[in-house]
């Protein structure tokens, strides 16, 4: 396999790739109506978005895993943003400015942010996403819950916690839609079986097909033979029916550009910028770690990608967007290799705006809570939690603590708790390495030699200060830089420090291979 920045042969992994976004089409429907609904945003908006992320962004892109589209995790900010500027087409101009600023961070190579979040705190986010559908999907699952199936936050907009909505999913469970989903969840175990992908059927069509056909079948069989049984229509897809040309651009909506008067205007774009920004390159980090063939996305091109994006969704009246963990996960699960399978969502996304509205919203929500149910578990397997442990406590405790964090808050509030125990541990690791210590005793007088290591940072400072204030009284100390390359100007001013006040403590202070710097004073 040819890295992401040379020629792959698309076709030749067509195969894979048509099944995973049909895949990704089935898991993405549902989420684009869902976070519209729950930004207080057109129906329309989260479609428009998926649609340019597919037929755009995946080309735009350096990824060859990762899908784009409206993200759960910025529904809070596209509500609060359409409140303050009043109309929905003014925070369109917000969507498109937050496009621009998203280019002009490509171009200012500020995709480099992304690598500097720890492994475990990353790999903490997939199994948390993991849980998070897991525990988010099951009340859809018993058709229980009327809230957005894309809903990703703690507390939910009825009041509700994920934990206490399962509660209440077992005290309203919708008999037939448990039996879809029961029924659902059984084909897709059955698909993924050795004994049955040694058939090419198995292997060409997806399971995610097969049980949205299905369930559509039992579902009707339900309406006309049991209709106690049938699954109410707030338990269905439900996607805006469009009959003609018209009617479609009835849909669309275009950005006010009086708003540019509006201060407020700045403020949103900005924040839609930097939290799109971050979540993007949080998801693609994620993404390369679950690519079977550990490619890597170059993240500069990436937010270039996301920014064009934004400005295309902001001007046909859609919601910001970001490369989706969800969708690419699911990609990822179902067997995609390269951009196209992102391509191909896209694709079905705009075919059934056109053409399969009416069959879509026959489609019950629980058979396609079975589908992220699947995904939720190869997200979050025992054995990743195994393997984080056998790692230590420094990379167990971030990866945990992560988890935790953004079960009980959001994925941004969540990661940036990871991060700060990551750090944490990193700076611990930094505290004992600077130096090596050693102490011999000659005649009446103890010398202390203490080599400095290659690279003495300010993360350094703490253990070396500390390390100087516990030097015994009548000591000979040598501080030895001969090993050094680098020495951060902070140590270098806590050595002439203590070379100043050693003598206070009767202690020779001799200093080899470092130069004097010129200590500020404060007073």
């Amino acid at each position: 396999m040819k890295s992401n920045t040379g020629t792959i042969n698309y076709m030749s992994r067509l195969s894979k790739d048509f099944p995973a976004g049909l895949v990704v089409f089935l898991v993405a429907l549902p989420l684009c109506l869902g976070i519209s609904l729950a930004s207080g945003a057109p129906l329309f908006a989260g479609i428009v978005t998926g649609i340019v992320g597919g037929l755009v962004v995946s080309w735009l892109s350096g990824s060859q895993l990762s899908v784009s589209g409206p993200a759960a995790g910025l529904t809070v900010i596209v509500l609060n943003g359409i409140e303050t500027l009043q109309t929905y087409e003014a925070f369109l101009l917000a969507v498109v400015l937050a496009g621009v600023l998203q280019l002009v961070l490509g171009f200012l190579k500020a995709g480099v942010i992304g690598l500097y979040f720890p492994s475990s705190v990353i790999r903490g986010m997939l199994a948390a996403i993991g849980l998070i559908l897991i525990l988010k999907q099951i009340p859809h699952f018993m058709g229980a819950d009327d809230d957005f199936f894309g809903d990703m936050n703690f507390l939910q907009p009825d009041g509700r916690t994920t934990f206490s909505e399962l509660g209440h999913a077992f005290s309203a469970i919708n008999l037939g839609a448990l039996l879809v989903g029961i029924i659902s969840l059984t084909i897709l175990l059955a698909w993924d079986t050795a004994f049955l992908k040694r058939f090419k059927f198995f292997k060409l069509v997806p399971g995610a097909l097969i049980v949205v056909l299905v369930s559509v079948g039992l579902n009707f069989l339900f309406i006309n033979s049991f209709p106690e049984l049938a699954i109410a229509s707030s338990h269905l897809v439900s996607l805006p029916v469009i009959g003609s040309v018209q009617e479609l651009g009835n849909e669309l909506r275009l950005p006010d550009f009086s708003a540019f008067a509006n201060p407020s205007l700045y403020v949103v774009a900005f924040t839609i910028a930097i939290i799109a920004s971050l979540e993007t390159l949080l998801s693609v980090e994620a993404v390369d770690k679950l690519d079977p063939h550990k490619r890597r996305t170059p993240t500069n091109r990436e937010l270039k990608a996301q920014g064009m994006g934004n400005i295309i969704a902001g001007m046909l009246g859609g919601l910001p967007m970001t490369a989706v963990i969800v969708r690419s996960s699911a990609n990822i699960a179902a067997g995609g290799e390269t951009k196209v399978s992102a391509f191909i969502h896209g694709v079905f996304l705009l075919l059934s705006v056109l053409f399969l509205a009416g069959f879509l919203n026959q489609v019950p929500l629980s058979a396609l809570a079975a589908v992220l149910l699947m995904v939720g578990f190869k997200l979050t397997k025992p054995s990743l939690y195994k393997g984080q442990l056998k790692l230590g406590a420094e990379q167990f405790i971030p990866f945990i603590v992560t988890i935790i964090a953004i079960l009980f808050t959001d994925l941004l509030m969540g990661i940036l708790i990871g991060l700060a125990v990551g750090v944490f541990f990193i700076l611990k690791a930094n505290y004992k390495s600077p130096y090596f210590y050693h102490k011999e005793e000659q005649k009446d007088k103890e010398i202390i030699r203490i080599q400095l290591s290659e690279h003495v940072s300010f993360l350094n400072k703490a253990s070396i200060v500390l390390t100087l204030d516990h030097l015994p009284q009548n000591s000979h100390v040598i501080i030895d830089g001969d090993k050094t390359e680098f020495i951060d100007y902070d140590v270098l001013e806590a050595i002439q420090e203590f070379k100043k006040t050693a003598h206070e403590r009767n202690i020779k202070v001799e200093i080899r291979n470092i130069a004097d710097v010129q200590v500020l004073d404060m007073h």
